[in-house]
């Protein structure tokens, strides 16, 4: 119960600031009311037409956000003109209701358009005072002394507040329009983000389906040469056949997991690639006809980071694809050795067969191992060996930098 009647004045408070003009217009008529009731107690009583005019004196105030100087300005003119034409005597309010323009111009105005205003008006209406009299001498015992200085304090004390309430404005629309910007820059960020897992996904992909189909090109290609230069020997086409057949699956499976992080469903992912899963690449160049040895020597075991051990793995596929695709069965050395520090993958294949026709390619494979290099703060080197084959070597470092460098 408490915090609901807390709760209501709040609600209320809320209600009235999202309606300013509403706002503005009760509380200027109430003061506006209340300001023509000190006037009624005159003696003589003013007639009608003054007690309007010195009540008019705080109308201006509701165009007080929009239009501050002129406000002002309109709010001296008013009460110049009520001390100079209005027939009261004795003891009259002096231009203290001013001092809420002067509070306003300081609030909504520039500071080099305010200042100068404020001693304008304060000037104005210390002159009028003056002219017609209406400035008493302070007398022994008063505390309500109407001069200069008494203006001068309450008006510089208006412009301070309100030139002060002004820069905790201007200061609280930068931290907000901060906060837009880093916003806006988070927001990009994670679209960044999401653009550059989706990339690597791609690349991944590519890797996988580059490797696989060209597995299955080649065991096609030599189930179709068997068939047409041997025609009974059909168990042997079969067999590479099933090889085909397995392989497909396996690319699919692959597939379904790279499409699986991009739909962002983990139940149903399988586990990353990794050293330990070397024995599956082995299996799909033998398959294709590669005579392969392997050499795997890491110190660290399972202490090598994951994201390493996932950027080797994929580089001895992509490597294995392009002997493959380019070099076709062959022999094949993978040599892969290292700490939890630095890991050097070596991949060497022998000169393809005489004849032998290659898979084109598009070039992605090596960028790609270029790329997982650089993320390893590492380096790459790729080329032909003397005796015809091909080399590759990659180094990579167990601090991710992110920082790229170029073969050597």
């Amino acid at each position: 119960m408490t915090a609901q009647v807390n709760a209501l004045p709040r609600a209320a408070q809320h209600w009235l600031t999202d309606r300013p003009r509403l706002t503005d217009t009760l509380w200027v008529g109430g003061l506006t009311l209340l300001d023509m009731v000190t006037v009624l107690d005159r003696t003589p009583r003013p007639p009608g037409w003054g007690v309007a005019l010195w009540g008019a004196q705080t109308v201006p105030l509701l165009w007080r956000r929009t239009r501050p100087r002129a406000v002002l300005v309109a709010m001296t003119a008013l009460y110049v003109l009520f001390q100079a034409l209005a027939p009261i005597y004795g003891k009259v309010p002096g231009p203290f209701l001013l001092m809420i323009g002067v509070y306003a111009v300081a609030r909504y105005a520039p500071a080099p358009a305010s200042g100068p205003l404020t001693l304008c008006c304060l000037a104005t209406t210390a002159v009028t005072d003056a002219l017609t009299g209406h400035w008493q001498p302070p007398r022994l015992g008063s505390l309500e002394p109407i001069s200069l200085t008494t203006f001068a304090f309450f008006f510089a004390a208006a412009w301070l507040l309100g030139y002060g309430r002004r820069r905790i404005g201007a200061d609280a629309e930068r931290l907000r329009e901060l906060n837009r910007r880093l916003a806006a820059e988070q927001e990009l960020n994670a679209r960044q983000a999401v653009l550059t897992e989706r990339a690597r996904i791609a690349r991944d992909l590519h890797d996988v389906v580059a490797h696989h189909v060209s597995a299955i090109a080649l065991q096609a290609r030599a189930a179709e040469d068997v068939l047409a230069t041997d025609p009974p020997d059909a168990g042997e086409a079969a067999h590479g056949v099933g090889v085909i057949a397995r392989t497909a699956d396996t690319a699919l499976t692959e597939m379904r997991r790279l499409l699986g992080l991009l739909s962002f469903d983990e139940r149903d992912l399988a586990p990353e690639p990794s050293l330990d899963h070397l024995d599956l690449l082995v299996g799909v160049a033998a398959s294709a006809g590669c005579r392969v040895t392997c050499v795997a020597e890491t110190r660290a075991g399972n202490a090598l980071p994951a994201g390493m051990q996932v950027s080797a793995y994929r580089i001895v596929q992509e490597a294995l694809t392009n002997v493959v695709k380019h070099a076709g069965p062959v022999g094949v050395r993978i040599a892969v050795r290292g700490d939890e520090r630095r890991l050097t993958i070596e991949v060497e294949n022998d000169a393809p067969a005489p004849g032998h026709r290659p898979v084109p390619g598009t070039g992605r494979g090596l960028v790609g191992m270029r790329e997982r290099v650089a993320a390893f703060d590492g380096a790459l080197h790729a080329g032909p060996r003397p005796d015809g084959g091909w080399r590759l070597q990659a180094v990579l470092s167990g601090r991710d930098s992110g920082s790229a460098q170029g073969d050597r």
